[in-house]
């Protein structure tokens, strides 16, 4: 009986050597959790990008520019851009390439030496609220040490003020994070239709079936991918739905917003598709795809910032950030749903998902098997 017992564990172990793939994801895929996951929620805030538009350019707006530097250097919470125009500024935050923009009026250091109480303008991006509530907690603090010259006559200390500006309607955090669930429904869609049924058909033998007609590898995969996009759009927006409704959610609403969101649905799933036929074109067994697609959703969903600022997270993670498909997907669609319909704003994002797009379906062509 021993010997049978030690027979069937070594025809187990076999096996299990046998697939590589079993063993890099049991050992690999743990440890590039813990990379992504522990640098991608790092707890403070870093690097929140701030624009800084000094119109007074008099002794105590240069002491609150170096306060502001203090927070550049030391504790790494904002990284600051010196600009010229406040109009431009604030183009900056709509679009999102700042989360704030302090503007110091032309007035400040008299204000200061006359002690009435010195206030600076904050423009902030209040659709992303843990950013923003992070930017005023930071410079508040900032400002309340600022060391000043001038005696004010009154009992108070003269402490400037911030006098902050919400671009758009606010945004609660479970509302925040709509587009990230969005997101998630799409992969998930990818990942239960398209090349998960190419590998199942595989798995089956039905793949064979399509060696005896006259389709091409080309027609293959759009077949493949189209009905997945259908399926795949469908069930986002029903997420979508669901999440608007559960959040209370105030959308941006239009029907050139609502053609939009669908716009972003549709490249996200067709590149994430294309994605999924490339890496699993020659995959015949279903364990595979259930590995592969844990290790992917890691991979792509939280560094996309769905759930965190992506200007905090560590400099490789950040470089990933700017070819990862997801990033771009969460972006327009906070972009769209919370700011309004804003072509100027997504157009880099469709840009690089419908590259993406065309890049992966041009590769799932050329990787396809359309042999046994």
């Amino acid at each position: 009986m021993i010997t049978r017992i030690f027979a069937f564990v070594e025809r187990d172990l076999r096996k299990f050597m046998r697939n590589p793939l079993t063993i890099f994801s049991s050992i690999c895929l743990p440890i590039v959790y813990l990379l992504v996951l522990g640098n991608s929620f790092q707890g403070s805030l870093k690097n929140l990008p701030l624009g800084l538009v000094d119109l007074d350019h008099g002794p105590y707006a240069k002491r609150m520019i170096e306060r502001i530097r203090s927070l550049e250097v030391g504790p790494d919470t904002v990284e600051m851009r010196m600009m010229r125009d406040s109009g431009e500024a604030e183009a900056q935050v709509r679009s999102g390439q700042l989360k704030g923009a302090l503007i110091i009026p032309p007035d400040f250091s008299k204000a200061v030496f006359r002690g009435t109480t010195p206030q600076v303008g904050l423009i902030v991006d209040n659709t992303d609220s843990v950013s923003a509530a992070a930017l005023q907690q930071a410079l508040r603090a900032a400002f309340s040490a600022l060391k000043l010259d001038a005696v004010s006559v009154r009992p108070n200390r003269v402490v400037p003020q911030i006098r902050s500006m919400e671009l758009y309607r606010k945004v609660d955090y479970d509302a925040s994070i709509v587009p990230g669930a969005v997101i998630m429904a799409i992969f998930m869609g990818t990942m239960t239709t398209g090349a998960f049924n190419l590998v199942m058909d595989r798995f089956l033998g039905v793949h064979e079936s399509y060696l005896s007609t006259p389709l091409t590898k080309g027609e293959l995969v759009l077949g493949i991918i189209i009905s997945g996009v259908f399926v795949t759009t469908l069930i986002a927006l029903v997420v979508l739905g669901v999440g608007i409704w559960l959040t209370d959610l105030r959308v941006a609403a239009g029907v050139s917003s609502f053609l939009a969101v669908v716009m972003v649905i549709a490249l996200s799933a067709m590149g994430l598709l294309s994605m999924m036929c490339v890496f699993l074109a020659r995959v015949d067994h279903p364990r595979i795809v259930g590995l592969f697609g844990g290790f992917l959703n890691i991979i792509f969903f939280f560094p996309s910032g769905a759930v965190y600022p992506i200007e905090s997270f560590p400099a490789w993670l950040r470089a990933f950030s700017k070819v990862n498909p997801e990033s771009y997907a969460v972006h327009a669609l906070r972009s769209i749903l919370f700011k309004g319909m804003n072509w100027q704003a997504v157009q880099a994002d469709l840009l690089f998902l419908s590259g993406f797009m065309g890049l992966m379906l041009l590769l799932s062509t050329l990787t396809f098997k359309r042999t046994l």
